[in-house]
């Protein structure tokens, strides 16, 4: 529960940090595929950030299972192709990263998200680091989404995207 109550803190932390989230948009904003890979927790986050980017700035992007790389995807990752590799669940940040250096052999630029105790050794490997303050394992997805989110604001803005007005994308869901 104490580590429930610490999370506008720390989302107060990802803000203050923003202008990084911001940086990194501008280099990247003009690429026409960008890639999501994460393992377990960080997947389903990868396939949140990815769906957000598509629906502002309208770049294609997907979302990959890290480990199922070798099954197809991998063939997608050339020089230049952003993947944004999301390895912010400690018990898996060896096996995502052994997927990082997979990708970054291939030539592929690297912007990646972790927690703060992980950020160093994710340094080493990756382009660019987002770094979220550690948490419990199931609060992640609270702090994670956040610097997606930001990404894909900073990225649409960029590229002159109407951010309040996304084309063809209803502010309601209707069922027939």
């Amino acid at each position: 529960m104490s580590e429930l109550l610490l999370i506008p803190t720390k989302l107060e932390q990802i803000l203050d940090n923003r202008a990084d989230i911001q940086y990194f948009a501008s280099l990247y904003f003009n690429h026409p595929s960008i890639f999501f890979i994460g393992r377990n927790i960080d997947y389903a986050i990868g396939m949140e950030g990815s769906l957000k980017l598509k629906e502002i700035s309208y770049i294609h992007s997907e979302a990959y299972a890290a480990g199922e790389l070798k099954h197809g995807t991998i063939s997608l990752i050339e020089p230049g192709t952003l993947v944004v590799a999301l390895a912010s669940y400690v018990k898996l940040f060896d096996k995502t990263m052994s997927n990082v250096v997979e990708v970054k052999s291939r030539g592929a630029d690297v912007l990646g998200l972790t927690v703060d105790a992980r950020a160093a050794d994710m340094a080493k490997t990756v382009d660019h680091v987002i770094p979220v303050p550690d948490t419990h394992p199931l609060l992640l997805p609270s702090l994670d989404v956040v610097p997606m989110q930001l990404f894909a604001y900073y990225v649409a803005l960029q590229r002159g995207c109407d951010i309040d007005k996304p084309r063809n994308l209803a502010k309601s869901v209707t069922v027939e």
